[in-house]
């Protein structure tokens, strides 16, 4: 794992910065675009230089299934580390399902024949089609399996989206799902919802930001503790009615129950759990929760014997959790493996929200250190407030530390994520995304100072597109959107120190994240590895 030197140019004697804008992406000015109207001056004079060029995010660009499929944070950070496009969790749960393999695993049989011997099969995830946490499909999928197998008895444990999808289509996808349900229940099976509530409420917290949300999971499903409800759909309405502009991700934990007032399907002894989502950052607190033995973040009371999987492996290195359905994809000769195998000094930064995205997803969906001599990373904590409350969130601190990690000595190259565009154009509040990328932009200043004074190079860009479509305007109408967009991103060059060495390649027939691995070798003065996606610019034979 050698990098070889390049002949033509050396790089600069400072760091290189590579800045990513989480969320923030391109597209024409219209009322509901947050980037365009904010007040943003060094990020407009980034978009007009001529070390500026726009980025695809989304579909098989990151690994994804179709060219509908947005992209998201774990594929975005994947393939800006990978420096390759890697087939993502989607797309390889979708193999096993058509090849059989994914019934014909071990983990698999091992919770039909929980069900088969007397339990219940539980199933646990999203109910969406956003294909970012999870997919409705392959909930399908699996419920059909389980009654090809002879399951009699299924529950669902269904979270809300509003967040990758409309914010207010929880219904649509209910009745999707009761039509199927009620196909089982004509056949003679017992296959009912419940449990459920919004994914900001309970259940897929990350980066244990707030393990309340986990607690009120946990207990929702596996003790049925929740707002009850005769089913499902009369939760949602009930929400609505008294939150006439909440969205699905905020509605509270609630528990069907019988006819006799009991709840419908808790978690209980000889049962079996699937956790259907594939994206692992939201998914690992609630899986350790359900299945490790020790477990002390919050108070469980007894803990029921459960057989839990998930349908992929959400961390290698820590084994989370034990079982699984499909294997993950195996990253390799990730950038920073590379620097670290050069004896380059490294470091990361962002706040808890994104954390995660800027290590794990970055080196290859691999937990800790990678070098630990030569690496440093920084979390900021994030605050556990409404992210349209303080949409400054820690931006500044993440500029503060970051100016501290490029004057060490020997510093080589750091990757920071700001997650503002992204956490707050989730809320579908535009006069705080606008802020929030108002904040953003004022760091990129400082940071792009703070690197020239150490003759260093700067490179801007994002993982995906977010605040650039808060709200859509058709008329007088204004629907809010809370989820990703399929928009490109912008990726700049800041060279301060640029005397024509390279030029901007408009070659590449279409650029996406993982071009920009190999761009950052090159401009530190090395060749990129030969499988990785080409470099974004051409150093020039001087």
């Amino acid at each position: 794992m050698k990098l070889e030197p390049q002949a033509e140019f050396a790089g600069r004697e400072g760091p290189l910065l590579l800045i990513v804008m989480d969320g923030v992406g391109l597209t024409q000015d219209h009322p509901g675009n947050a980037v365009t109207r904010a007040f943003t001056p060094v990020l407009d004079d980034l978009l007009k230089s001529e070390f500026s060029t726009q980025l695809i995010t989304h579909g098989t660009a990151v690994g994804l299934a179709s060219e509908g499929d947005m992209g998201n944070s774990e594929v975005g950070h994947n393939a800006l580390g990978a420096g390759r496009v890697i087939a993502q969790g989607s797309s390889l749960i979708d193999k096993a399902i058509v090849s059989g393999d994914i019934f014909n695993s071990e983990h698999w049989q091992a919770s039909i024949n929980r069900a088969l011997a007397g339990g219940t099969l539980h199933f646990l995830g999203l109910l969406s089609d956003g294909n970012v946490h999870a997919n409705i499909g392959h909930l399908y999928a699996l419920l059909q399996a389980a009654y090809e197998a002879g399951v009699e008895k299924v529950r669902l444990h269904t979270l809300l989206d509003g967040r990758d999808v409309a914010p207010r289509s929880a219904l649509i996808y209910l009745e999707q799902l009761e039509k199927k349900l009620a196909h089982y229940t004509n056949q003679g099976r017992d296959y009912r919802i419940a449990s459920g509530g919004g994914r900001q409420a309970i259940t897929m917290d990350r980066y244990n930001a707030n393990l309340a949300m986990v607690k009120q999971g946990y207990d929702c499903h596996v003790l049925g503790i929740g707002e009850k409800t005769e089913s499902a759909r009369a939760a949602v309405d009930a929400y609505y009615a008294r939150f006439p502009q909440g969205t699905d991700q905020d509605i509270p934990a609630f528990v069907v129950n019988d006819e006799k007032g009991r709840p419908l399907g808790p978690m209980c002894d000889g049962d079996a759990v699937v956790l259907y989502n594939y994206r692992g950052d939201r998914a690992m607190e609630i899986s350790r929760a359900l299945e490790q033995e020790h477990f002390e973040e919050f108070g469980r009371g007894p803990r029921p014997d459960l057989y839990f999987c998930s349908i992929i492996e959400y961390d290698g290195d820590l084994h989370i959790p034990q079982n699984y359905l499909v294997s993950p994809p195996l990253i390799e000769r990730t950038m920073v493996e590379y620097m670290c195998a050069e004896g380059l000094k490294t470091f990361a930064i962002s706040e808890t929200q994104k954390f995660g995205h800027v290590t794990y997803f970055w080196n290859g969906n691999r937990s800790g250190y990678l070098c630990e001599e030569l690496e440093r990373y920084d979390e900021i904590k994030s605050d556990l407030v409404p992210f349209n409350q303080k949409p400054e969130m820690k931006a500044r601190e993440i500029c503060d530390a970051t100016i501290v990690r490029l004057n060490e000595p020997g510093m080589r190259f750091g990757r920071i994520n700001f997650a503002n565009g992204d956490m707050v154009g989730h809320t579908g509040d535009f006069e705080a995304t606008k802020k929030a990328v108002e904040v953003v932009d004022e760091c990129l200043g400082e940071l792009i100072e703070a690197v020239a004074n150490l003759g260093g190079i700067v490179l801007v860009t994002a993982d995906h597109g977010n605040a650039e479509e808060v709200f859509i305007q058709t008329g007088d109408a204004r629907v809010m959107k809370t989820s990703h967009t399929l928009n490109p991103v912008s990726f700049t060059i800041v060279d301060t120190a640029f005397e024509g060495e390279y030029s901007l390649r408009d070659d590449i027939k279409t650029p996406g994240l993982a071009n920009v691995a190999a761009t950052v070798f090159n401009l530190m003065g090395y060749e990129a590895p030969p499988d990785y996606e080409p470099s974004l610019v051409r150093v020039i034979n001087s």
